[in-house]
C-alpha cells in the first residue's frame, strides 16, 4: 500500500495568504527548564498551510468546518494535472471525466521546489465558469495546490462563493508535488473546532493496490 503524505508542514514563519495571521510556535513550559513537559503555545488562521474550507468562510449563519460531513471528506478521488499556467477555464475541465471520481484534486505545475513556496507564486484558481462545471458535475470535494481556489487576481472570490453555496467541500494548501495524477482514496482530517470557518488538515492519498 502506497501512502502520499500531501500535509504542508506547520512551522513558524511559513508562507500564509497575504493578510492572514502569521504562524508563531513558542515554548511556554520546558523541560530543560524544570517544568515537567514541553508545551508550546501555537497562534495561526484558521485556514493555515493545508486547510479546510467549511461554508462558514464566506457565509454567516452556513455550517462550519465540525459539521462537514465525513463521507466527502474520505473516498475515490482524482489528481488531474493542470496545464494551463492562468486560470482553470470551464474549457480547461471539459475534456475529463469529472463523474469518475467525486472529489477532485488539482495539481498545477510549479518551477519552484518549495511547495509552500510555490503555493503562493504559482497559484492556478478557478474561473466561475470552471466552478459552475464541477457544480454541474456533481462533484462534492475540490483541492488545489495552491493557497485558494481563486486565482490571485480575484477580488470577489466568486469560485468560493459558488462552490461553498452549492455544499462543495474546499480543500486548499496541498502539496502534490510528488503525486502522479491518477485516482486514490482521499482522507482528510481538518481539525474539529465548532463553528469553525475552516480549519487545518492531515491529508493522505492511498494509492490502490
Amino acid at each position: 500500500m502506497r501512502l502520499y503524505d500531501v500535509t504542508l508542514p506547520i512551522h513558524a514563519g511559513m508562507p500564509v495568504y497575504p493578510g492572514d495571521p502569521e504562524v508563531s510556535i513558542a515554548p511556554r513550559l520546558a523541560v530543560a527548564a524544570g517544568d515537567a513537559a514541553n508545551v508550546s503555545l501555537l497562534t495561526m488562521g484558521s485556514h493555515t498551510g493545508t486547510h479546510v474550507d467549511a461554508p462558514r468562510h464566506f457565509f454567516d449563519g452556513a455550517p462550519g468546518v465540525d459539521r462537514l460531513p465525513l463521507t466527502v471528506l474520505i473516498g475515490p478521488a482524482r489528481v488531474v494535472e493542470v496545464m494551463t499556467a492562468g486560470s482553470v477555464e470551464a474549457a480547461d475541465l471539459s475534456a475529463l471525466d469529472l463523474c469518475a471520481a467525486p472529489r477532485v484534486l488539482l495539481k498545477a505545475r510549479h518551477p519552484v521546489r518549495d511547495p509552500a513556496e510555490a503555493i503562493l507564486r504559482e497559484s492556478v484558481g478557478l474561473t466561475p465558469g470552471a466552478a459552475r462545471r464541477l457544480v454541474e458535475a456533481g462533484v462534492r470535494l475540490v483541492g488545489v495546490d495552491g493557497p485558494s481556489v481563486d486565482p490571485a487576481a480575484s477580488a470577489g472570490f466568486d469560485a468560493h462563493r459558488i462552490l461553498l453555496r452549492a455544499g462543495i467541500v474546499i480543500l486548499e494548501g496541498l502539496d502534490l508535488s510528488a503525486v502522479p495524477p491518477g485516482d486514490y482514496e482521499l482522507i482528510c482530517l481538518p481539525l474539529k473546532i465548532r463553528d469553525g470557518d475552516g480549519a487545518p488538515a492531515r491529508v493522505l492519498l492511498r494509492a490502490p493496490d
